[in-house]
């Protein structure tokens, strides 16, 4: 039913005794009567799917109405919002990754942005996975009490495709049939995905950013068995971070996440979830050597979505917040004083992450991620309406 065929259905309502009211909800840009009577102005944004807990968080929205704002959002994968959605309707674009950003600013013409928050990229693992690992020099135990992954010696045991019950180990740690792979989302849909791409091709490059197509083509084969021997991969971040907590060891080893993920779930049960007895059950955080920072981007399409960007950026309520779920802030001893508020001895959390890479521009990614969709063979299927892609 259209906006015009609604208001004239409801014109025939009677509305009976003091003090009801109606209420009509205000389109993209406009304004919208609350309830209490306040006079909110909506501003419509498009984000990546990892933010939308964030903006449906009721202190959030608290935090935005007190400047006189409503912001709703429609949640897509950073790719579609770069390529793929019409930016027409909405006063901001916010997705998770830099170069798609950057991508929309220069065909946008828009010089302004904003990054409020990042997230590194880390490794959701076990403790009885990081021990086998740990002999075979992969992961280690640093002096701040965080874990490192070696990515470059992941790849290079990843490569001789040896499986778990292979390795040297306690007969009951590990003693699965499975290729030794990091589980990702699909590299078609998802932004998580991208982010393990830019960080193996850079390895498989010799340490270097990926820049061109001869280089292109000299990694895809070092890189691309990494995503197709995996199998099934999920086209969103949540389901399979949900397999990680709720099935353990047996269904995920190792899982690419955003450590804005794991944090988050810290904070929301007091690491009710991520900490057991039994070290099959006792879940780590580990750290990629190298990583790759996913740099939340504000890419401001008019005056209002400015102003979203500059108070997610400068006001402390909403930077507080954000630190609260998990994301690492402009402010950081916001960040900080989450940590040690809810992340116990049992999680140690990277005060300063320096080992990261840069990702390719975005051309570059586009262009090696259609080269490992085709070596898919047939496209996956569209994700459900209500579903989206982080």
């Amino acid at each position: 039913m259209s906006r015009r065929a609604l208001s004239i259905a409801l014109s025939g309502v009677l509305v009976v005794g003091v003090g009801a009211v109606l209420v009509l909800g205000g389109g993209k840009g406009g304004k919208n009567e609350g309830a209490a009577g306040s006079d909110l102005r909506v501003v419509h944004g498009v984000i990546g799917s990892e933010k939308n807990d964030f903006f449906q968080d009721q202190a959030v929205r608290a935090a935005f109405a007190r400047h006189g704002l409503r912001v709703d959002v429609d949640p897509a994968g950073s790719r579609q919002i770069a390529t793929s959605v019409d930016l027409g309707g909405y006063d901001f674009a916010f997705p998770s990754s830099a170069p798609a950003a950057e991508k929309i600013q220069r065909e946008k013409h828009i010089t302004r942005s904003y990054a409020p928050f990042h997230s590194p990229m880390a490794i959701a693992s076990f403790e009885s996975i990081v021990r086998i690992l740990q002999a075979q020099g992969i992961t280690r135990k640093e002096a701040d009490g965080t874990w490192t992954f070696d990515m470059a010696r992941f790849m290079a045991l990843a490569a001789t495709d040896r499986r778990w019950d292979q390795l040297p180990q306690d007969p009951a740690a590990y003693p699965v049939r499975k290729n030794i792979l990091v589980r990702t989302t699909d590299p078609r849909n998802s932004n998580s995905a991208a982010m393990y791409l830019a960080i193996t091709s850079h390895l498989a490059n010799g340490n270097q950013v990926v820049q061109d197509s001869a280089q292109e083509k000299a990694v895809l084969p070092k890189v691309t068995d990494l995503f197709l021997k995996q199998g099934f991969a999920a086209t969103t971040s949540d389901p399979p971070f949900e397999d990680y907590l709720s099935q353990g060891v047996g269904n995920t080893p190792l899982l690419f996440i955003y450590e804005a993920q794991y944090l988050e779930q810290l904070i929301r049960d007091d690491g009710s979830i991520i900490h057991g007895a039994d070290p099959n059950r006792n879940m780590v955080l580990l750290y990629p050597s190298p990583t790759v920072l996913s740099a939340h981007t504000l890419v401001p399409l008019n005056r209002r979505g400015d102003e979203v960007g500059r108070l997610l950026a400068d006001d402390p309520k909403l930077q507080e917040l954000a630190a609260q779920h998990g994301f690492r802030t402009r402010r950081p001893a916001a960040f900080a004083e989450v940590v040690a508020k809810h992340v116990d001895e049992a999680t140690q959390v990277r005060a300063d992450v320096v080992d990261a890479v840069d990702p390719p521009r975005f051309e570059t990614l586009e262009r090696m991620l259609t080269a490992i969709e085709q070596a898919y063979g047939p496209a996956a299927p569209a994700p459900p309406t209500d579903e989206v892609t982080r």
